[in-house]
Order: structure tokens, then C-alpha cells, then sequence
């Protein structure tokens, strides 16, 4: 079974940044078929994709709201996935989780079906 661990989370003022991790674990034939993504959860909001990444390959792809602003990267020796989070704002604020995929690309929360236990960003001054 497929873990899944993030942290990197905290208390950062408006536009300033933050590197989310998220450390995989787990049998490597599952990690490796997987891609990865980001979401996020506000207080009281549908949890909304944020970033996604193909484990084995160079596709990257981001919501409009945060694009040109959050980088999502991975580590294959180490199997971490990182998010970048850069120029932040208040409506930034959620906990954000780690999921995996088998449908790379995509940005639907019912395709993903491994996910971390979240770590909260909280934007304010």
C-alpha cells in the first residue's frame, strides 16, 4: 500500500513562500506507475486541485489560480514531491494534501486514490 506524508506547512505572511514535501512510501512498482498532484481544503471549501506531475515524466500542470506562483517538482531517487509556494496570499490559507493517481493529468479529487494526512498554510500578517 502506497503512503503518502507532507509537511512544510506553517504560518507565512502575504507574499512570501513556502516548500511543501511530500515523502512517498511504499511498494516502488505503485509509486512509480503513480502521478502526483497537489490539492487544497480552506475552512468550510470543497477541497480544489492545485498541481499535478507525471512521476516518470516532465508534465507539470497548475490551476489558473496559481499558476506563475506555486512549482511542483519531484525527487525519483529520494520520492518526494514538492510544491513550491511563492507570492501568497490570504485565500492561499488550507491544508494541502499529497494524492496519487492512475489518470495522469488529471485534476478531479475522485481520480485520486492515495492521499496524505494534509498539512495546513495559513496566510496572514
Amino acid at each position: 500500500q502506497m503512503q503518502l506524508a507532507e509537511s512544510g506547512g506553517g504560518l507565512v505572511q502575504p507574499g512570501g513562500s513556502l516548500r511543501l514535501s511530500c515523502a512517498a512510501s511504499g511498494p516502488a512498482s505503485t509509486i512509480f506507475d503513480m502521478g502526483m498532484g497537489w490539492f487544497r481544503q480552506g475552512p468550510g471549501e470543497e477541497r480544489e486541485f492545485v498541481a499535478g506531475i507525471n512521476w516518470i515524466g516532465s508534465a507539470t500542470y497548475y490551476a489558473d489560480s496559481v499558476k506563475g506562483r506555486f512549482t511542483i517538482s519531484r525527487d525519483h531517487i529520494k520520492k518526494m514531491v514538492y510544491l513550491q509556494i511563492g507570492s501568497l496570499k490570504p485565500e492561499d490559507t488550507a491544508v494541502y494534501y499529497c494524492a496519487a493517481t492512475r489518470s495522469i493529468g488529471s485534476r478531479n479529487r475522485s481520480d485520486y486514490i492515495n492521499w496524505g494526512q494534509g498539512t495546513q498554510v495559513t496566510v496572514s500578517s
